[in-house]
């Protein structure tokens, strides 16, 4: 592996990893804020959904410049956005403006996904690409552990406010070393494509729409998407507040259920990333659909610690391979050089379902009194899931020379 190469997979490493700790770290600092803004479950979800909605709107229309201008810039400019949002988080004195400043973080983190992993698809081996992402997407996991282990250090000597500061911080570190170690293409890539026919360079955009809108396998892959979407939210949400308010946990201990989804998640990417080059990217989301709903069913009945950490550990593990699967298929079922368009336009229903979720969810607890029944509604979203990806599972086995995982 030479510099260039290491140099883009640490930056995408890294990316992944400040992104995911912001925007998992909100399930964190919650419990915090919620007495400190006089803020109930559902203007909770409500501050949420506004990241959400941001970061669905902006991810289409970034993976898509992803494939055709300098990743570098995006990668700088947006990351950078990421971190002054999160810096305004720590000055929100209402709904309004958490609302607000928590969606200019989620305009930022729409850069660090799809661009993500289409640019690291350039630079890996195709033989080695569940193993490649898989080990990038690492960074995902390793952001919540860092986040749920140290910002409740910081929240709970500092205050929820100082919490958010010290994330604001690390984004403008990464936007500034993304600067420098991020290239577009690989040199021989590069060439190519300037040697390309102008005419054969590029499929015009409307083409490329048309001819995903019509396949199948983009709707029910982008159906499985929305409601695992629904459903991981609900826990990275909640988890930490409903192991406060209703199993009484103090509230560091509250926070490691997030740092004990984030370590199996680690477990579950390095083991199920590899094993999906060798069965078939499908067959392993399936299995992620099926952990997810078995640990997200068990928190819900979970009345003790030990029981609460063993269907978080489910959860986690499941969780942790699922996206770079989806990356991955992009690639595997259609195009490599449109894999940020594909990835983007996922997050479309991605986005829908992370919207609705945590509002839904938070909702659900102030009319029961309890957050268990959010935590059925995310296992009957993730079953729904497993319900489309084994469509395509079933339509590949039918046709498969139709795809090039099977």
């Amino acid at each position: 592996m030479n510099k260039r190469v290491l140099a883009v997979i640490v930056a995408s490493f890294s990316t992944i990893f400040v992104a995911y700790a912001i925007r998992y770290g909100y399930g964190v600092i919650l419990p915090e804020m919620l007495p400190s803004l006089a803020i109930s479950k559902t203007e909770a979800g409500v501050i949420f959904s506004s990241y959400f909605v941001a970061y669905t709107v902006f991810s289409p229309v970034l993976g898509l410049l992803s494939d055709r201008y300098d990743v570098r810039v995006i990668l700088t400019l947006f990351p950078a956005i990421l971190g002054i949002g999160t810096f305004l988080m720590s000055r929100s004195l209402s709904l309004f403006n958490a609302s607000f400043f928590f969606a200019l973080a989620g305009i930022g983190a729409a850069a660090c996904w799809a661009p993500v992993m289409a640019l690291a698809q350039r630079w890996v081996s195709e033989k080695r690409r569940g193993l490649s992402l898989a080990f990038i997407d690492i960074g995902s996991a390793l952001g919540i552990t860092a986040c749920s282990a140290f910002v409740p250090l910081v929240v709970v000597a500092h205050g929820w406010r100082m919490g958010w500061m010290s994330l604001s911080i690390l984004a403008f570190v990464i936007a500034g070393a993304n600067f420098f170690l991020i290239r577009s293409y690989p040199e021989e890539k590069l060439e190519h494509r300037y040697r390309m026919p102008k005419k054969h360079a590029r499929e015009p955009i409307a083409l490329t729409y048309i001819s995903l809108l019509r396949d199948l396998k983009f709707w029910l892959l982008a159906l499985s998407y929305l409601f695992i979407g629904f459903s991981i939210l609900i826990p990275f949400t909640f988890v930490s507040t409903y192991a406060v308010q209703e199993l009484t946990l103090s509230y560091e201990i509250a926070a490691r259920l997030v740092t004990v989804m984030g370590i199996t998640a680690i477990v579950g990417k390095l083991v199920l990333g590899p094993v999906s080059d060798i069965i078939g990217r499908i067959k392993v989301m399936m299995l992620c659909a099926a952990l997810v709903a078995t640990g997200c069913l068990g928190i819900a009945y979970s009345e003790r610690l030990l029981t609460l950490i063993l269907f978080t550990i489910t959860f986690g593990f499941g969780y942790g391979a699922i996206w770079s699967m989806y990356a991955a298929s992009a690639s595997d079922y259609f195009s490599k050089e449109s894999a940020g368009t594909i990835v983007g336009l996922w997050v479309l229903y991605f986005g829908i379902g992370s919207i609705l979720s945590p509002i839904i969810a938070g909702w659900i607890g102030d009319i029961t009194g309890t957050l268990s029944y959010s935590f059925i509604l995310a296992m009957a979203a993730a079953v729904i899931a497993l319900f489309f990806l084994a469509l395509v599972w079933r339509s590949s086995s039918s046709f498969p020379g139709r795809n090039h995982l099977l």
